[in-house]
């Protein structure tokens, strides 16, 4: 799905991240790398994997986009957790494999936690917010004056259906007059529906297609 937001060309992404073709940069929000690892260290019983399942998608995306460049819209690592040996260990050999591939860390509030990423990753860390293609990449969907934002942080979702039983909650890309929320890209990070105004554009993903949500079929 192609849209413009903030005077930029956005091409939207199943796997729920965004390109940006004028900076060849992949956008991805809320990676929460090592969530998994984190909640079975505090003993909550959730699946192992997801840290190759989440570097699968991303080298899809690589794949499907031709970036070169990725943005982090904050929160790549989940918690001081995440940094369990096997986890950091998958993503430097997931990185090695990727020698000429830039990576920007935009960081957010799980970052402030976890600390900056190893070095052998390789991350550009920096501060909210990020100025690319004039657009202003923030962790937290917040208006700046001087630029439109794209941001994370709140998990985005859309309730889509008719009646109450059949309704589904979608990951969702939600594009207001002046602040664009991607969806996480994490497992295990939950969803949030947002308000929404009449100039809001929102668009849902099932993981193998994105779609326009029209106001008259949002579901309250």
């Amino acid at each position: 799905m192609e849209i413009v937001a903030g005077g930029a060309r956005l091409l939207l992404l199943p796997g729920r991240a965004a390109y940006l073709p004028e900076a060849g940069a992949l956008l991805i929000a809320d990676a929460h790398i090592g969530k998994a690892v984190s909640f079975r260290k505090l003993g909550v019983p959730v699946p192992g994997g997801t840290t190759v399942e989440t570097l699968r998608r991303l080298d899809a995306l690589l794949q499907a986009s031709g970036a070169q460049h990725i943005v982090f819209l904050g929160d790549l690592l989940h918690s001081v957790h995440a940094r369990a040996a096997e986890t950091v260990e998958a993503v430097a050999r997931w990185r090695a494999g990727h020698p000429r591939l830039q990576l920007t860390l935009v960081r957010g509030n799980h970052d402030s936690h976890a600390g900056d990423p190893p070095a052998d990753w390789g991350v550009q860390c920096v501060d909210e917010p990020f100025m690319l293609a004039g657009l202003a990449l923030c962790h937290h969907p917040d208006t700046a004056a001087a630029a439109y934002v794209l941001a994370g942080h709140v998990h985005p979702a859309a309730l889509v259906g008719g009646r109450t039983r059949e309704r589904l909650r979608l990951p969702c890309f939600h594009f207001g007059p002046a602040v664009g929320v991607l969806p996480a890209f994490g497992e295990f990070t939950g969803m949030h529906t947002l308000p929404h105004g009449p100039q809001d554009r929102v668009y849902v993903t099932t993981g193998d297609v994105v779609r326009e949500i029209p106001h008259l079929h949002w579901a309250a």
